[in-house]
């Protein structure tokens, strides 16, 4: 019976091991002005709920969101970890409080490319397949 036990933690934990290991189907874009190739985990969570503006290295950085989709809920999910409404609820409160406004959204990777392209500071996610000409991926640390 101990056996039986001791293995069944074995198994659970040697499955659950693989939890850790990142395997996002998406990748942060920042405009070729930002001068840093990665980004902590922790910063950009609070790029990104508007707590921290700048980059040790960069200046003033600005978050871009995807409206809804499987990108932009993976990205709640992994980075964030609230759902789209939560976040949503969360913006509004901070723009009604007069201390920020909503990000900036676009309907496709190819608009948030575009528009993290033209605009200085501005950080983004798209899908891990997209084309991202002219702009540069960070990676999260």
């Amino acid at each position: 019976m101990k056996i039986t036990k001791l293995l069944f933690i074995l198994v659970a934990i040697g499955t659950s091991g693989g939890a850790d290991v990142q395997t996002s189907e998406i990748k942060i874009i920042a405009n070729l002005n930002v001068d840093t190739s990665e980004i902590s985990r922790n910063d950009l969570k609070r790029i990104f709920l508007l707590t921290q503006t700048s980059l040790p290295g960069a200046s003033h950085v600005e978050p871009v969101l995807e409206k809804g989709g499987t990108v932009s809920d993976q990205f709640l999910n992994e980075h964030m970890g609230r759902t789209n409404a939560a976040l949503m609820t969360y913006y509004r409160s901070l723009m009604f409080s007069g201390k920020g406004s909503i990000p900036k959204s676009f309907g496709s990777d190819a608009e948030v490319v575009g528009y993290v392209a033209r605009t200085k500071g501005a950080i983004g996610y798209v899908n891990v397949g997209a084309d991202t000409p002219g702009v540069k991926i960070l990676k999260v640390k």
